[in-house]
């Protein structure tokens, strides 16, 4: 019980210190848990990072319940999952009590103005460490080019590019190409 407790409050510090959505969340979850609790590998996050990308729900928060679930199972995912949404469920429940002088308070705008940029540097930050452990060879840097290039031009799901890759590793693999 102790350790489910743990994952729910290390959820819920990555939940009610993450403004911005699921990719906000990301350089959070990876301090947290790769590098202050060694919960998961660098490596093991990034898997999780693309798995959660292309499976319905917040990335975020399906990071968690996979998190979760290597540390204690269906318990354990339960509870992650539950700490990392805690704290959005109270805060958006205090700002729909006070939703309507809220939302056009001067303070409020210019707030989130700051938080916004806030957040992309905290997701610059998250892609850059991304990049140092995910691009590791010649292929690896094709792969990203490949998919960066198509994604800015194309609206298309993170799902086709995850799973074209995954066909890519594949191939490439049997073709010989070493895993690193």
């Amino acid at each position: 019980m102790k350790d489910l407790l743990k994952l729910f409050l290390a959820f819920a510090k990555i939940g009610a210190c993450t403004f911005g959505g699921g990719y906000a969340m990301l350089p959070i979850i990876q301090r947290e848990i790769v590098e202050d609790r060694k919960w998961c590998t660098e490596e093991e996050v990034i898997n999780y990072f693309a798995v959660g990308q292309c499976t319905p729900g917040v990335i975020a928060v399906n990071t968690a319940t996979f998190i979760g679930y290597k540390q204690k199972k269906t318990a354990g995912a339960i509870a992650a999952t539950l700490g990392v949404i805690f704290p959005s469920i109270i805060i958006i429940m205090i700002i729909a009590a006070f939703i309507s002088g809220f939302a056009e308070n001067t303070y409020v705008i210019h707030a989130f103005n700051g938080i916004r940029a806030a957040v992309s540097a905290l997701v610059v930050n998250a892609v850059v460490k991304l990049w140092k452990s995910g691009v590791k060879n010649a292929f690896g840097l094709g792969i990203f080019l490949v998919v960066f290039t198509l994604s800015v031009m194309f609206k298309l799901s993170p799902v086709y590019f995850v799973l074209a890759s995954i066909v890519a590793g594949i191939i490439y693999y049997k073709a010989g190409g070493k895993v690193e």
